[in-house]
Protein backbone atom coordinates (compact mmCIF):
# COMPACT_ATOMS: atom_id res chain seq x y z
CA UNK A 1 0.00 0.00 0.00
CA UNK A 2 2.76 2.87 0.50
CA UNK A 3 4.53 2.28 -2.33
CA UNK A 4 1.37 3.01 -4.34
CA UNK A 5 1.76 6.47 -6.17
CA UNK A 6 -0.96 9.43 -4.65
CA UNK A 7 -1.88 9.55 -8.09
CA UNK A 8 -2.71 5.80 -8.94
CA UNK A 9 -5.16 5.76 -6.06
CA UNK A 10 -8.83 6.36 -5.37
CA UNK A 11 -9.31 9.95 -4.16
CA UNK A 12 -11.95 10.53 -1.67
CA UNK A 13 -13.47 13.78 -0.71
CA UNK A 14 -14.92 14.09 2.82
CA UNK A 15 -17.55 16.98 2.84
CA UNK A 16 -19.75 17.89 5.56
CA UNK A 17 -21.00 20.79 8.18
CA UNK A 18 -18.63 21.29 11.48
CA UNK A 19 -18.92 18.61 13.93
CA UNK A 20 -21.08 16.13 11.54
CA UNK A 21 -18.05 13.58 12.75
CA UNK A 22 -16.15 13.73 9.48
CA UNK A 23 -12.64 12.66 10.99
CA UNK A 24 -14.11 10.35 13.20
CA UNK A 25 -15.94 8.62 10.25
CA UNK A 26 -12.67 8.28 8.44
CA UNK A 27 -11.08 6.57 12.08
CA UNK A 28 -13.76 4.06 11.51
CA UNK A 29 -13.52 3.52 8.02
CA UNK A 30 -9.96 2.62 8.10
CA UNK A 31 -10.16 1.02 12.35
CA UNK A 32 -7.04 3.38 12.78
CA UNK A 33 -6.85 6.88 14.52
CA UNK A 34 -5.42 8.63 11.73
CA UNK A 35 -7.79 11.71 11.94
CA UNK A 36 -7.76 14.48 15.01
CA UNK A 37 -11.10 13.93 16.70
CA UNK A 38 -13.02 16.84 18.80
CA UNK A 39 -16.46 17.97 19.99
CA UNK A 40 -15.24 21.47 19.25
CA UNK A 41 -16.67 22.64 15.96
CA UNK A 42 -14.49 23.74 13.22
CA UNK A 43 -11.71 21.34 14.56
CA UNK A 44 -10.61 20.76 10.62
CA UNK A 45 -9.39 24.09 8.86
CA UNK A 46 -7.75 23.44 5.57
CA UNK A 47 -8.38 20.60 3.26
CA UNK A 48 -5.82 17.91 4.64
CA UNK A 49 -4.93 14.16 2.09
CA UNK A 50 -4.45 11.24 3.95
CA UNK A 51 -3.02 8.32 2.19
CA UNK A 52 -4.45 5.03 3.69
CA UNK A 53 -5.97 1.63 2.97
CA UNK A 54 -9.68 0.88 3.12
CA UNK A 55 -10.22 -2.66 3.06
CA UNK A 56 -11.35 -4.22 0.47
CA UNK A 57 -11.19 -1.05 -1.56
CA UNK A 58 -7.63 -0.39 -1.75
CA UNK A 59 -5.32 2.66 -1.61
CA UNK A 60 -6.88 5.76 -1.03
CA UNK A 61 -6.53 9.55 -0.56
CA UNK A 62 -8.35 10.67 1.98
CA UNK A 63 -9.32 14.38 2.03
CA UNK A 64 -10.90 15.68 4.82
CA UNK A 65 -12.15 19.08 4.52
CA UNK A 66 -13.50 22.11 6.93
CA UNK A 67 -16.73 22.24 7.32
CA UNK A 68 -18.75 23.61 4.59
CA UNK A 69 -20.90 25.27 7.02
CA UNK A 70 -18.41 27.67 8.55
CA UNK A 71 -18.42 31.38 9.27
CA UNK A 72 -16.75 34.42 8.82
CA UNK A 73 -14.01 35.72 6.74
CA UNK A 74 -11.41 32.70 7.41
CA UNK A 75 -14.37 30.49 7.67
CA UNK A 76 -15.49 31.78 3.45
CA UNK A 77 -11.72 31.27 2.68
CA UNK A 78 -11.58 27.99 4.32
CA UNK A 79 -15.38 26.77 2.31
CA UNK A 80 -13.77 27.69 -0.67
CA UNK A 81 -10.72 25.98 -0.40
CA UNK A 82 -12.90 23.12 0.76
CA UNK A 83 -15.00 23.65 -2.65
CA UNK A 84 -11.51 23.78 -4.90
CA UNK A 85 -11.08 19.64 -3.74
CA UNK A 86 -14.02 19.06 -5.86
CA UNK A 87 -11.68 19.60 -8.46
CA UNK A 88 -9.21 16.72 -7.13
CA UNK A 89 -11.67 14.23 -5.97
CA UNK A 90 -12.73 11.25 -7.67
CA UNK A 91 -15.86 10.53 -5.16
CA UNK A 92 -17.30 12.42 -2.61
CA UNK A 93 -18.38 11.00 0.77
CA UNK A 94 -21.59 13.75 1.71
CA UNK A 95 -21.78 13.58 5.74
CA UNK A 96 -24.51 14.53 7.63
CA UNK A 97 -25.51 14.34 11.37
CA UNK A 98 -28.91 12.13 11.60
CA UNK A 99 -29.85 15.37 14.78
CA UNK A 100 -29.64 18.12 12.48
CA UNK A 101 -30.83 15.89 9.14
CA UNK A 102 -30.42 17.63 5.34
CA UNK A 103 -29.80 21.15 4.76
CA UNK A 104 -28.86 23.53 1.89
CA UNK A 105 -25.19 23.24 2.59
CA UNK A 106 -25.68 19.42 1.67
CA UNK A 107 -28.10 20.05 -1.05
CA UNK A 108 -25.71 22.55 -2.11
CA UNK A 109 -22.49 19.91 -2.39
CA UNK A 110 -25.08 17.51 -4.05
CA UNK A 111 -25.46 19.47 -6.84
CA UNK A 112 -22.27 20.72 -7.40
CA UNK A 113 -21.05 17.00 -7.78
CA UNK A 114 -23.70 16.40 -10.32
CA UNK A 115 -22.66 19.24 -12.28
CA UNK A 116 -19.16 17.76 -12.48
CA UNK A 117 -20.34 13.96 -12.35
CA UNK A 118 -18.37 13.29 -9.61
CA UNK A 119 -19.83 10.07 -7.19
CA UNK A 120 -21.52 10.75 -4.36
CA UNK A 121 -22.16 8.67 -1.09
CA UNK A 122 -24.43 10.01 1.64
CA UNK A 123 -23.73 9.35 5.16
CA UNK A 124 -26.04 9.90 7.83
CA UNK A 125 -23.51 9.50 10.95
CA UNK A 126 -24.34 9.59 14.37
CA UNK A 127 -27.58 7.41 14.58
CA UNK A 128 -26.56 5.68 18.15
CA UNK A 129 -27.21 8.97 19.33
CA UNK A 130 -30.12 10.19 16.88
CA UNK A 131 -31.64 6.85 15.80
CA UNK A 132 -33.52 7.49 11.95
CA UNK A 133 -36.76 5.71 11.16
CA UNK A 134 -37.53 4.26 7.59
CA UNK A 135 -39.65 7.61 6.71
CA UNK A 136 -36.49 9.71 7.49
CA UNK A 137 -34.56 7.57 4.92
CA UNK A 138 -36.99 8.03 2.74
CA UNK A 139 -37.64 11.51 2.80
CA UNK A 140 -33.78 12.62 2.44
CA UNK A 141 -33.72 10.44 -0.26
CA UNK A 142 -36.03 12.12 -2.07
CA UNK A 143 -34.93 15.50 -1.28
CA UNK A 144 -31.24 14.85 -2.04
CA UNK A 145 -31.73 12.20 -4.79
CA UNK A 146 -29.27 10.24 -2.89
CA UNK A 147 -30.25 7.26 -0.79
CA UNK A 148 -28.30 7.56 2.35
CA UNK A 149 -26.00 5.28 3.90
CA UNK A 150 -27.05 5.16 8.34
CA UNK A 151 -23.92 4.60 9.87
CA UNK A 152 -22.64 5.26 13.41
CA UNK A 153 -18.70 6.29 13.34
CA UNK A 154 -18.28 5.92 17.62
CA UNK A 155 -19.95 2.33 17.26
CA UNK A 156 -18.82 1.24 14.04
CA UNK A 157 -22.84 0.10 13.09
CA UNK A 158 -23.45 -0.06 9.50
CA UNK A 159 -19.20 0.76 8.25
CA UNK A 160 -19.53 -2.34 6.33
CA UNK A 161 -22.58 -0.73 4.32
CA UNK A 162 -21.00 2.30 4.09
CA UNK A 163 -17.90 0.14 2.44
CA UNK A 164 -20.50 -1.46 0.04
CA UNK A 165 -21.70 1.64 -0.86
CA UNK A 166 -18.29 3.13 -1.76
CA UNK A 167 -17.10 -0.03 -4.23
CA UNK A 168 -20.42 0.24 -6.10
CA UNK A 169 -20.24 3.93 -6.36
CA UNK A 170 -16.40 4.80 -7.44
CA UNK A 171 -15.62 5.70 -10.60
CA UNK A 172 -15.90 3.16 -13.63
CA UNK A 173 -11.93 3.59 -13.88
CA UNK A 174 -11.22 2.72 -10.54
CA UNK A 175 -11.64 -0.95 -10.98
CA UNK A 176 -9.63 -0.87 -14.08
CA UNK A 177 -7.35 -3.71 -13.02
CA UNK A 178 -4.62 -5.84 -15.29
CA UNK A 179 -5.18 -9.68 -14.93
CA UNK A 180 -1.47 -10.98 -15.46
CA UNK A 181 0.29 -7.81 -16.82
CA UNK A 182 1.63 -6.61 -13.88
CA UNK A 183 3.96 -9.98 -13.30
CA UNK A 184 4.82 -9.92 -16.78
CA UNK A 185 8.07 -7.62 -18.66
CA UNK A 186 7.67 -7.19 -22.62
CA UNK A 187 9.00 -10.42 -24.27
CA UNK A 188 8.44 -12.56 -21.69
CA UNK A 189 6.56 -15.90 -22.23
CA UNK A 190 3.58 -17.04 -20.71
CA UNK A 191 1.92 -20.36 -21.31
CA UNK A 192 -2.08 -21.31 -20.62
CA UNK A 193 -2.93 -24.72 -19.88
CA UNK A 194 -6.56 -24.99 -21.51
CA UNK A 195 -8.21 -28.31 -21.24
CA UNK A 196 -10.77 -29.40 -23.80
CA UNK A 197 -12.61 -31.99 -22.14
CA UNK A 198 -16.80 -32.06 -21.88
CA UNK A 199 -16.57 -28.80 -19.87
CA UNK A 200 -15.17 -26.81 -22.74
CA UNK A 201 -17.43 -24.85 -24.52
CA UNK A 202 -17.28 -26.76 -28.53
CA UNK A 203 -15.06 -24.18 -31.02
CA UNK A 204 -14.22 -21.58 -28.47
CA UNK A 205 -12.24 -20.38 -25.22
CA UNK A 206 -14.15 -19.60 -21.84
CA UNK A 207 -14.19 -15.87 -21.59
CA UNK A 208 -10.89 -15.77 -18.55
CA UNK A 209 -8.74 -17.43 -21.18
CA UNK A 210 -9.53 -15.10 -23.93
CA UNK A 211 -9.04 -12.09 -21.48
CA UNK A 212 -5.80 -13.13 -20.25
CA UNK A 213 -4.16 -13.83 -23.58
CA UNK A 214 -5.19 -10.23 -24.65
CA UNK A 215 -3.90 -8.53 -20.97
CA UNK A 216 -0.41 -10.72 -22.06
CA UNK A 217 -0.82 -9.48 -25.19
CA UNK A 218 -1.38 -5.65 -23.85
CA UNK A 219 1.87 -5.51 -22.19
CA UNK A 220 4.01 -7.43 -24.91
CA UNK A 221 4.45 -10.39 -23.30
CA UNK A 222 4.05 -13.61 -25.59
CA UNK A 223 1.11 -16.13 -25.16
CA UNK A 224 1.52 -19.70 -25.61
CA UNK A 225 -1.54 -21.68 -25.18
CA UNK A 226 -1.56 -25.66 -24.67
CA UNK A 227 -3.48 -28.49 -23.43
CA UNK A 228 -2.45 -30.80 -19.84
CA UNK A 229 -1.10 -33.34 -21.98
CA UNK A 230 1.47 -31.04 -24.07
CA UNK A 231 2.51 -28.37 -21.52
CA UNK A 232 6.22 -30.67 -21.02
CA UNK A 233 6.77 -30.95 -23.86
CA UNK A 234 5.82 -27.22 -24.95
CA UNK A 235 8.21 -25.77 -21.95
CA UNK A 236 10.99 -28.16 -23.33
CA UNK A 237 11.10 -27.01 -26.73
CA UNK A 238 11.21 -23.56 -25.96
CA UNK A 239 14.43 -21.28 -26.32
CA UNK A 240 13.40 -18.86 -23.64
CA UNK A 241 12.09 -20.47 -20.45
CA UNK A 242 8.37 -19.30 -19.22
CA UNK A 243 7.80 -16.77 -16.77
CA UNK A 244 4.71 -18.06 -15.44
CA UNK A 245 2.22 -20.97 -16.56
CA UNK A 246 -1.53 -20.34 -16.15
CA UNK A 247 -3.44 -23.08 -15.87
CA UNK A 248 -7.53 -24.17 -15.44
CA UNK A 249 -7.85 -24.84 -11.46
CA UNK A 250 -8.81 -28.82 -12.85
CA UNK A 251 -5.70 -29.13 -14.41
CA UNK A 252 -3.74 -28.13 -11.26
CA UNK A 253 -2.14 -31.52 -10.39
CA UNK A 254 -0.43 -32.23 -13.56
CA UNK A 255 0.42 -28.50 -14.23
CA UNK A 256 2.35 -28.65 -10.95
CA UNK A 257 3.90 -32.14 -11.57
CA UNK A 258 5.23 -30.54 -15.41
CA UNK A 259 5.95 -26.99 -14.75
CA UNK A 260 10.09 -26.58 -13.42
CA UNK A 261 9.98 -25.22 -9.74
CA UNK A 262 11.67 -21.89 -10.57
CA UNK A 263 8.50 -21.47 -13.15
CA UNK A 264 5.69 -19.02 -11.38
CA UNK A 265 2.46 -21.46 -11.88
CA UNK A 266 -1.34 -20.14 -11.01
CA UNK A 267 -4.34 -20.47 -12.22
CA UNK A 268 -6.92 -18.45 -13.93
CA UNK A 269 -9.32 -18.28 -11.24
CA UNK A 270 -6.52 -17.38 -8.67
CA UNK A 271 -5.21 -14.62 -10.85
CA UNK A 272 -9.60 -13.58 -11.50
CA UNK A 273 -9.69 -13.59 -7.56
CA UNK A 274 -7.07 -11.08 -7.63
CA UNK A 275 -8.69 -9.31 -10.64
CA UNK A 276 -12.47 -9.21 -9.31
CA UNK A 277 -12.26 -9.55 -5.94
CA UNK A 278 -9.79 -9.46 -2.76
CA UNK A 279 -7.52 -12.56 -3.09
CA UNK A 280 -5.95 -12.12 0.72
CA UNK A 281 -9.69 -12.56 2.08
CA UNK A 282 -10.19 -15.35 -0.17
CA UNK A 283 -6.94 -17.42 0.55
CA UNK A 284 -7.71 -16.47 4.08
CA UNK A 285 -11.17 -18.21 3.60
CA UNK A 286 -9.59 -21.38 2.73
CA UNK A 287 -7.90 -21.96 5.91
CA UNK A 288 -11.74 -22.71 7.29
CA UNK A 289 -12.09 -25.86 5.16
CA UNK A 290 -9.86 -27.33 7.72
CA UNK A 291 -12.90 -26.52 10.31
CA UNK A 292 -15.89 -27.76 8.46
CA UNK A 293 -17.52 -30.35 10.39
CA UNK A 294 -20.30 -33.26 8.73
CA UNK A 295 -23.46 -31.53 8.79
CA UNK A 296 -21.65 -28.02 8.45
CA UNK A 297 -23.85 -25.72 5.56
CA UNK A 298 -21.93 -24.80 3.05
CA UNK A 299 -23.12 -21.69 -0.20
CA UNK A 300 -21.78 -22.97 -3.48
CA UNK A 301 -22.25 -19.35 -5.27
CA UNK A 302 -21.80 -18.65 -9.33
CA UNK A 303 -22.22 -16.00 -10.42
CA UNK A 304 -23.38 -17.53 -13.88
CA UNK A 305 -26.22 -19.90 -14.86
CA UNK A 306 -24.98 -22.64 -17.64
CA UNK A 307 -25.49 -26.06 -18.15
CA UNK A 308 -24.43 -28.73 -15.75
CA UNK A 309 -22.00 -31.30 -17.15
CA UNK A 310 -21.66 -34.90 -15.97
CA UNK A 311 -18.53 -33.83 -13.47
CA UNK A 312 -19.60 -30.50 -13.22
CA UNK A 313 -16.86 -28.20 -10.79
CA UNK A 314 -19.40 -26.69 -8.71
CA UNK A 315 -22.01 -29.31 -8.13
CA UNK A 316 -20.05 -32.63 -8.35
CA UNK A 317 -16.35 -31.83 -8.46
CA UNK A 318 -15.54 -29.40 -5.54
CA UNK A 319 -18.39 -30.96 -3.09
CA UNK A 320 -16.80 -34.77 -3.66
CA UNK A 321 -13.26 -32.98 -2.42
CA UNK A 322 -14.95 -30.93 0.50
CA UNK A 323 -16.51 -34.18 1.89
CA UNK A 324 -13.38 -36.21 1.69
CA UNK A 325 -11.31 -33.85 3.58
CA UNK A 326 -14.41 -33.39 6.31
CA UNK A 327 -15.00 -37.14 6.42
CA UNK A 328 -18.65 -36.88 6.32
CA UNK A 329 -21.52 -35.11 4.40
CA UNK A 330 -22.15 -31.53 4.12
CA UNK A 331 -25.19 -29.79 3.90
CA UNK A 332 -24.59 -27.87 0.32
CA UNK A 333 -26.79 -25.07 -0.97
CA UNK A 334 -26.33 -23.82 -4.50
CA UNK A 335 -27.05 -20.06 -5.67
CA UNK A 336 -26.36 -18.83 -9.42
CA UNK A 337 -27.03 -15.62 -11.52
CA UNK A 338 -27.46 -12.38 -10.04
CA UNK A 339 -29.38 -14.07 -6.67
CA UNK A 340 -27.08 -14.07 -4.07
CA UNK A 341 -28.62 -15.23 -0.42
CA UNK A 342 -29.33 -12.05 2.29
CA UNK A 343 -29.17 -14.36 5.03
CA UNK A 344 -25.87 -15.61 5.15
CA UNK A 345 -25.20 -16.23 8.46
CA UNK A 346 -26.18 -20.18 8.80
CA UNK A 347 -23.45 -20.65 6.41
CA UNK A 348 -19.85 -22.35 7.87
CA UNK A 349 -18.04 -21.42 4.61
CA UNK A 350 -18.83 -19.83 0.96
CA UNK A 351 -17.24 -21.33 -2.13
CA UNK A 352 -17.51 -19.17 -5.19
CA UNK A 353 -16.47 -19.35 -8.47
CA UNK A 354 -14.25 -17.17 -10.47
CA UNK A 355 -16.82 -14.73 -11.06
CA UNK A 356 -15.84 -13.62 -14.87
CA UNK A 357 -19.37 -12.69 -15.67
CA UNK A 358 -19.44 -9.87 -13.27
CA UNK A 359 -17.67 -6.91 -12.47
CA UNK A 360 -15.34 -6.30 -9.56
CA UNK A 361 -17.75 -4.23 -7.52
CA UNK A 362 -20.85 -6.65 -7.21
CA UNK A 363 -17.66 -9.27 -6.51
CA UNK A 364 -16.30 -7.32 -3.97
CA UNK A 365 -19.81 -6.41 -2.66
CA UNK A 366 -20.71 -10.17 -2.47
CA UNK A 367 -17.16 -10.97 -0.27
CA UNK A 368 -18.21 -7.99 1.81
CA UNK A 369 -21.76 -9.28 2.85
CA UNK A 370 -19.97 -12.75 3.64
CA UNK A 371 -17.58 -10.90 5.70
CA UNK A 372 -20.64 -9.39 7.31
CA UNK A 373 -22.19 -12.08 8.07
CA UNK A 374 -19.08 -13.55 9.78
CA UNK A 375 -18.24 -16.23 7.04
CA UNK A 376 -15.37 -17.17 5.33
CA UNK A 377 -15.28 -17.41 1.67
CA UNK A 378 -12.84 -18.90 -0.71
CA UNK A 379 -12.85 -19.01 -4.78
CA UNK A 380 -12.72 -22.28 -6.92
CA UNK A 381 -9.52 -21.82 -7.81
CA UNK A 382 -8.34 -21.03 -4.32
CA UNK A 383 -10.59 -23.92 -2.91
CA UNK A 384 -9.10 -26.68 -5.35
CA UNK A 385 -5.68 -25.43 -4.65
CA UNK A 386 -6.06 -26.08 -1.06
CA UNK A 387 -7.86 -29.45 -1.26
CA UNK A 388 -5.38 -30.77 -3.37
CA UNK A 389 -2.52 -29.15 -1.63
CA UNK A 390 -0.62 -27.32 -3.81
CA UNK A 391 -2.30 -23.53 -2.69
CA UNK A 392 1.43 -22.23 -1.38
CA UNK A 393 2.85 -23.17 -4.86
CA UNK A 394 -0.30 -21.82 -6.67
CA UNK A 395 0.63 -18.23 -4.76
CA UNK A 396 4.06 -18.37 -6.35
CA UNK A 397 3.14 -14.79 -8.11
CA UNK A 398 2.21 -13.97 -4.72
CA UNK A 399 5.07 -14.23 -2.16
CA UNK A 400 3.34 -11.91 0.22
CA UNK A 401 0.50 -14.62 0.39
CA UNK A 402 2.68 -17.15 1.02
CA UNK A 403 4.18 -15.72 3.92
CA UNK A 404 0.88 -15.32 5.31
CA UNK A 405 0.13 -19.26 5.12
CA UNK A 406 3.56 -19.54 6.68
CA UNK A 407 2.08 -17.06 9.31
CA UNK A 408 -0.90 -19.47 9.92
CA UNK A 409 0.59 -22.38 9.96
Amino acid sequence: MDSTPRGNRLHIAIFGRRNAGKSSLINALTNQDIAVVSHVPGTTTDPVYKAMEILPVGPVVIIDTAGIDDTGHLGELRVQRSLDVLNKADMVLLVMDAGAGLTEFELDIAERCQEKKLPVVAVLNKTDVHPVTESQMNEMKEKLGLEPVAVSALTGAGISDLKIALVKSAPPSWDDQTIVGDLLNPGDVAVLVVPIDLAAPKGRLILPQVQTIRDILDHDAMAYVVKERELKECIATLNKKPKIVITDSQAFLKADADTPPDVLLTSFSILFARYKGDLETLVAGAKAIEKLKPGDKVLIAEACTHHRMEDDIGTVKIPRWLRQIVGGELDFHWSSGHRFPTDLSEYKLVVHCGSCMINRREMLSRIMQVQQAGVPIVNYGVCIAYVQGILRRALSPFPMLQEMLDDED
